[in-house]
């Protein structure tokens, strides 16, 4: 039974001007770079003043423990359960696991049919 963690700030999902005013060294800041923007995800408290555009009151959810490249089909399966919801979500990988984010209001919904698909929610 693969088990999901309930994390417990308040998250944002920001596009930035640049990372110089970002903070990297707390928990759960999520930081990506394309040809065409800046994105930082992390907990609504620490979003510095450079935000072009933010998104408030995300839940974030993370899979437990350290996932191998070999694994297929996780981030698939919740979303698909989500999904069955009306749920959407916002992902991020990091090397070792998973996480989703999912707006504050849908919250409960998606510990539900996580729970329900067999899930165990901590």
């Amino acid at each position: 039974m693969m088990r999901i963690e309930r994390l417990s700030p308040d998250f944002s999902v920001c596009r930035v001007k640049d990372f110089s005013g970002v903070d990297i060294s707390g928990d759960f800041v999520f930081t990506a770079k394309t040809d065409d923007e800046y994105s930082l995800v992390c907990p609504a408290e620490i979003v510095p003043e450079i935000v072009i555009e933010r998104e408030d009151h995300w839940t974030g959810f993370r899979i437990v423990g350290v996932l191998d490249f070999s694994l297929i089909g996780i981030l698939a399966d919740i979303s698909s359960v989500l999904a069955a919801e009306g749920i959407s979500i916002f992902a991020l990988s990091t090397f070792n696991t998973d996480y989703i984010l999912v707006r504050r209001e849908n919250t409960e919904a998606a510990s539900n049919a996580l729970s329900k698909a067999g899930y165990e929610l901590i």
